[in-house]
């Protein structure tokens, strides 16, 4: 039974923050590694953040570098997305991925909308 649920999507305006949490269960969470992606209307999927169970690493697409941030807590299982001066290309469905022994397990995602 794995899990990976997200929270922590909303409507916020330009210059704004927001972060967002997944909650993981039915796998080894601290051997997974974790990433997020969104898609915007329109356009396909694409990764904006990830991090590696060995030693932490991250890596983020251009768009995202400087804004967001990406992170887990093992203990709780958890990842997060802190996304800071957001903009309203940011608008998107929001999916976190837990990449364990080979196998993907999406998110049903969360919708982030920055607008005026």
């Amino acid at each position: 039974q794995v899990q990976v649920v997200e929270s922590g999507g909303g409507l916020v305006q330009p210059g704004g923050s927001l972060r967002l949490s997944c909650a993981a269960s039915g796998f080894t969470f601290s051997m997974s590694v974790m990433s997020w992606y969104r898609q915007a209307p329109g356009k396909e999927r694409e990764l904006v953040a990830l991090i590696l169970s060995s030693n932490g690493a991250m890596n983020y697409a251009d768009s995202v570098k400087g804004r967001f941030t990406i992170s887990r807590d093992n203990a709780k299982n958890t990842a997060y997305l802190q996304m800071n001066s957001l903009k309203p290309e940011d608008t998107a469905v929001y999916y976190c991925k837990a990449f364990y022994r080979g196998a993907d397990y999406w998110g049903q995602g969360t919708q982030v909308s920055v607008s005026s």
